[in-house]
């Protein structure tokens, strides 16, 4: 979701979703009852129409009086109030948007199992799994109409075991931001890439090609396009278009060839891939006009405005006579609490005023996170094309995989990668990884 329409999921500065996968298995082993959420928070309730400060130490709020009670975090809180005031004043019932600062899944999970939790709750859509297991909300109503408005991308994703779970808001994904000083034109393949980056380092105008966080434990959410464009998956898929957590594709044949490319390109190889480029660093250090080249996601480029570089934008490119670099794709959704005390009126919001145009544009608004609706993207693109420029990235992803199972893929996955950047053997790392991986899922 590590994804969000909320600051997004912390590879941006936000949570990783290594750590959000992790927190599914943690609530299933611990029925429901505490871990870290993904990109979600703690709320604290709204009142008379505003939402309140966030409550402390992740607590959820109480959820007070309103017919309606809703759950998001960050900025959509703000900009979904006016829009719950149109619908309670439409349906003569009081609405809340509470905000949830920490811990969103895991304080969801919680309160809804109690009874005392909101009717809808919003956010990654990568929660499913965990939240489908965990009982905790309702099959969601696509229409035929609504699935042919949305990016198709979005509606798969809020698909598990061939229901829908979810309604789309927004989308998201990796992209290649580039200073336009360093390299003016857009590669149109990995090794473009790197010879338009090692060309400014040569020429003393950057210390680095590229930056793509790679850190001490490694990451494998950054690393997923160039793991994509080598061969490499995660879950092969079932012919119903669903994942198959039978075959595991972590040291196979395509993981391998992918562990050779990150090897060529890490400390024994040309360096371009480095253990100490991190979330904590890597914005900075292309802000600073150090880097020709930085991977990150839409939500960084708030912070590379600020900093006065002339950027571009494009989608990362996979390796030249390999496959497209396909990136995880996260979508923002409305979801219905199984136990919400007023499902009727829940699940009406979320098919209808969760769904329409202007309930996006102001979402869209308040994060500058592309809307998941495709009419909208181009009508947004007019006057901000880098918003059509990170749907169409986000829409040839790779919809993160919302199965619980993945909170057994990230840490070994991740750690491996670092450790093949860091000079270790690729093959061996990389089939040790499956090995893992593969235990775990037993």
């Amino acid at each position: 979701m590590r994804t969000a329409l909320i600051k997004p999921l912390a590879h941006k500065a936000r949570l990783s979703f290594t750590t959000a996968a992790a927190v599914s298995l943690m609530l299933l082993a611990s029925g429901c009852s505490g871990g870290q959420a993904p990109a979600g928070g703690a709320s604290a309730a709204a009142s008379e129409g505003a939402a309140a400060a966030p409550a402390s130490s992740g607590e959820a709020p109480a959820r007070g009086d309103a017919d309606l009670v809703i759950w998001a975090n960050g900025p959509v809180v703000q900009a979904l109030q006016p829009i719950a005031d149109k619908f309670g004043e439409e349906n003569g019932i009081t609405v809340e948007v509470q905000t949830v600062a920490t811990e969103l899944q895991t304080n969801f999970v919680t309160a809804n199992a109690s009874g005392n939790g909101p009717d809808i709750v919003m956010g990654a859509h990568d929660w499913i799994g965990n939240l489908v297991q965990n009982g905790a909300i309702d099959p969601v109503q696509i229409t035929a109409e609504q699935k042919a408005d949305f990016l198709p991308v979005a509606t798969d994703a809020v698909t598990y075991n061939g229901q829908t779970y979810g309604m789309p808001a927004s989308v998201e994904s990796l992209v290649l931001i580039r200073n336009k000083a360093l390299a003016p034109e857009a590669p149109a393949s990995f090794e473009e890439l790197l010879t338009a980056g090692n060309a400014a380092v040569a020429a003393g105008t950057a210390e680095r090609a590229l930056n793509l966080q790679v850190g001490p434990k490694g990451d494998a959410y950054f690393m997923q396009p160039l793991y994509s464009s080598a061969g490499g998956y995660l879950f092969g898929k079932k012919a119903d278009g669903s994942f198959d957590t039978a075959d595991l594709g972590v040291g196979k044949e395509g993981s391998i060839t992918a562990a050779g490319k990150i090897a060529e390109l890490g400390e024994k190889g040309s360096k371009v891939l480095s253990t100490s480029v991190s979330a904590d660093n890597s914005i900075a250090l292309f802000n600073q006009g150090k880097t020709a080249f930085m991977v990150n996601g839409p939500w960084a480029l708030g912070d590379v405005k600020k900093a006065g570089i002339d950027y571009g934008l494009s989608a990362v490119p996979g390796f030249a006579g390999m496959q497209p670099a396909q990136p995880f794709t996260g979508v923002q959704s409305f979801y219905v609490a199984s136990k919400g005390k007023n499902k009727s009126f829940a699940e009406t919001f979320v098919q209808t005023a969760a769904s329409q145009k202007e309930t996006q544009r102001a979402l869209y608004e308040a994060v500058r996170i592309p809307p998941a609706i495709a009419s909208l993207v181009e009508e947004v693109a007019q006057t901000d094309p880098d918003t059509k420029i990170a749907a169409d990235a986000a829409a040839a992803g790779i919809p993160m995989p919302s199965l619980p199972q993945m909170a057994a893929v990230w840490a070994p996955l991740g750690q491996a990668e670092a450790a093949i950047a860091g000079g270790a053997d690729p093959a061996a790392t990389m089939e040790q990884a499956g090995q893992t991986i593969a235990g775990a899922l037993k």
